[in-house]
């Protein structure tokens, strides 16, 4: 029989990317989706499968992680073999504008999740998507042993599903894990974020549709990788003898501005003659510098990034020009990378 796991996000990147990977690996998954009046499935509607498919392989579910009683429910139904709780409230920036609702969504969902699968007595696996963000000001590199210092809302909510996380494991036996995972980005990233908007500006600007792209800081330090291989390694941790947290970083590091140069580079433009400073998307407390130290997850994993940040910003702002020209000529052609 087929294992079963439960994604949550699963319309994100990373549960866009995970979904393909367990369907590939032979899994029957399944994915919370929040209800909404119009379509946001478009990051998976290329593996999606009507509910008249008899030997269908991927379900979706509406339901939200305030509701405890739904996923009590639903957890009951399915009985997977595997939960990735990838769902939450996931822009930095935007965690100090609703941060109230970060902590309800980033930080009490995971709770949530936990206790649904504690009260059933499920012996399900747990992955939790713990975040770079953690460290904050702590100094780099930083890996599983790392003080954590927060510098947002989003941060300290997801210290908190951390330590939930990890108390419920200790607590209770659960094999629950966090998978702390430094920046990784894809074509598929939603286009707020920075490297998205800078790959997507590119392509916008190389086509004559617009000249200048306004960043905040152009100095912030970050270690990206790519987020194909990120899932992969999430898949691991869930496959090891016992439950532990890992790191999941390239271990290299690049500023905003480098990552703007590299991507404009690929244009053949002078990232200088369009990036324009605006404070608006300043944080009121930044994060200087994140690098990750993953040596624990190859040595125990066998996980290593192939990707680092020069090719990443390459196929990125290649996959926004494709998707540019096929939007100008009437043509969309979903982007598979």
């Amino acid at each position: 029989m087929s294992k079963k796991a439960l994604i949550t996000g699963i319309t994100g990147q990373d549960g866009s990317y995970l979904a393909e990977l367990l369907l590939s690996k032979g899994y029957e998954v399944h994915g919370l989706i929040r209800r909404s009046s119009s379509f946001n499935t478009e990051r998976i509607d290329h593996v999606y499968e009507g509910p008249q498919e008899p030997q269908r392989q991927l379900t979706l579910h509406h339901g939200d992680l305030h509701d405890g009683a739904g996923l009590v429910s639903l957890l009951s139904r399915i009985a997977p073999d595997e939960v990735y709780h990838l769902g939450a409230q996931s822009h930095v920036r935007v965690s100090f504008d609703m941060p109230v609702y970060t902590g309800d969504v980033t930080g009490l969902g995971t709770v949530q999740l936990l206790e649904a699968i504690r009260c059933i007595g499920l012996q399900t696996k747990f992955y939790q998507a713990s975040s770079s963000e953690m460290f904050g000001a702590s100094s780099p590199p930083q890996n599983e042993d790392t003080y954590f210092h927060p510098r947002s809302p989003y941060g300290v909510a997801k210290v908190y599903a951390y330590w939930i996380t990890r108390n419920y494991r200790e607590a209770y036996g659960m094999f629950a894990v966090n998978g702390i995972l430094f920046n990784h980005e894809s074509p598929r990233r939603g286009e707020t974020f920075v490297t998205r908007k800078i790959t997507r500006a590119v392509a916008r600007i190389h086509a004559g549709l617009q000249e200048h792209l306004y960043l905040g800081n152009l100095n912030a330090v970050r270690d990206w990788g790519y987020a194909p291989e990120y899932v992969e390694a999430m898949w691991r941790m869930l496959q090891v003898e016992s439950p532990t947290d890992f790191v999941i970083a390239t271990g290299t590091a690049h500023s905003v501005g480098d990552f703007a140069r590299m991507a404009f580079d690929r244009a053949g433009l002078d990232w200088k003659r369009h990036v324009r400073f605006d404070d608006r998307y300043l944080r009121p407390s930044e994060v200087d510098s994140l690098i990750g130290d993953a040596d624990k997850a190859d040595q125990i994993l066998g996980w290593r990034a192939q990707t680092l940040t020069p090719d990443l910003a390459r196929l990125m702002v290649d996959a926004d020009m494709v998707q540019l020209e096929d939007q100008m000529s009437g043509r969309f052609v979903r982007v598979d990378r």
